[in-house]
């Protein structure tokens, strides 16, 4: 595990107006869930369930699915790692830049022993972290049929913020060599919460649970899974405005001069700086704005310059474009 994720705002606390850092919008509406959460805290008294059965069953359900196809952990990152330590004898293949953890779960668990001639694990973000770019469906999924030999990790964690269409669970479950991750943190605006859940088949969950430890997921996030399965309402602006509104922010940023922003199929974008580097830019920015932003050199593939904005309010967009700005003609 790396510290240098975003959202390190635990770091400045008071002195940010504006997260850009993370990959959700963080102006989620939590007051329902809130007041809920306010009235179940009795569950803090007792153990929670060892596994979460009542949420995997509640899952499975809305899924489509069996609850034996169903496993939820403490956010998508506990599954990466149980994943990680299942296959630890499978050749690791990663595709860089891409998110963190998935190289330091194979660091933690990979037996380099004889790798070369042992099957493959593919470890797939997609939407991918942090250029939000997406692989078709057609061909992930084609891809998976004829390279049966090969487990396939797609993470989907960002499935909610992208218009592309993606394998979905009740269409991979049947697939031995697939493993979808999710993610409710990101779906709900929760990351502090921690809830995530892998769907595959009933083989593949059952061995996958033999290496969890018991009440990795807390009550309260039960309690917040139950309940925002059964509301279901989306914690971020309509899907096609919001997106619309990062392709306004992703043209104003590369308007500017300076900074090269790529392509984005979601909500959040990757830049990069042609002079001056992300973590000074970041240091500018928390000064003179209160605006945090994602240092994103510690990607492996990145450089010192890149960095990674997500998508907000329209006025706060603005003053990003401003103050980065600001600090690129300083």
């Amino acid at each position: 595990m790396i510290e240098g994720h975003g959202d390190d705002i635990y770091r400045y606390r008071d002195r940010i107006r504006s997260n850009f850092s993370s990959n959700i919008f963080s102006h989620a509406d939590l007051t329902g869930l809130k007041a809920y959460l306010s009235s179940r805290m009795d569950v803090i008294g007792n153990y929670p369930e060892p596994e979460p059965y009542t949420l995997e069953k509640m899952l499975a359900e809305k899924l489509g699915i069996a609850s034996e196809q169903v496993m939820v952990t403490n956010g998508a990152t506990e599954a990466i790692y149980l994943i990680a330590h299942l296959f630890r004898n499978r050749t690791p293949m990663v595709n860089t830049p891409t998110f963190s953890e998935y190289e330091s779960a194979i660091r933690m668990f990979h037996d380099a022993a004889g790798s070369e001639n042992n099957p493959r694990i593919v470890w797939l973000c997609n939407p991918n972290n942090p250029d939000g770019k997406v692989i078709p469906k057609k061909q992930i999924v084609q891809q998976i049929k004829d390279d049966t030999a090969t487990i396939y990790v797609i993470d989907q964690s960002y499935a909610n913020y992208t218009l592309e269409p993606l394998p979905l669970p009740h269409e991979m479950v049947q697939r031995p060599n697939c493993l979808l991750l999710h993610s409710m943190t990101k779906r709900y605006c929760i990351p502090g919460l921690r809830l995530g859940y892998v769907t595959a088949t009933a083989s593949l969950i059952e061995q996958l649970r033999r290496f969890r430890q018991p009440w990795t997921v807390n009550a309260l996030a039960i309690e917040a899974g139950l309940y925002l399965l059964e509301h279901d309402i989306p914690n971020f602006p309509p899907l096609e405005e919001y997106l619309a509104e990062t392709q306004r922010l992703r043209r104003a940023l590369n308007a500017i001069g300076g900074v090269n922003i790529t392509d984005t199929q979601t909500n959040f974008m990757l830049g990069c700086l042609e002079k001056g580097t992300a973590a000074e830019m970041k240091d500018y920015l928390i000064q003179h704005a209160g605006i945090l932003i994602r240092n994103a050199s510690n990607f492996t593939g990145l450089t010192a310059a890149h960095f990674r904005v997500a998508t907000q309010t329209p006025e706060e967009n603005d003053r990003l474009v401003e103050s980065i700005k600001a600090y690129v003609y300083r």
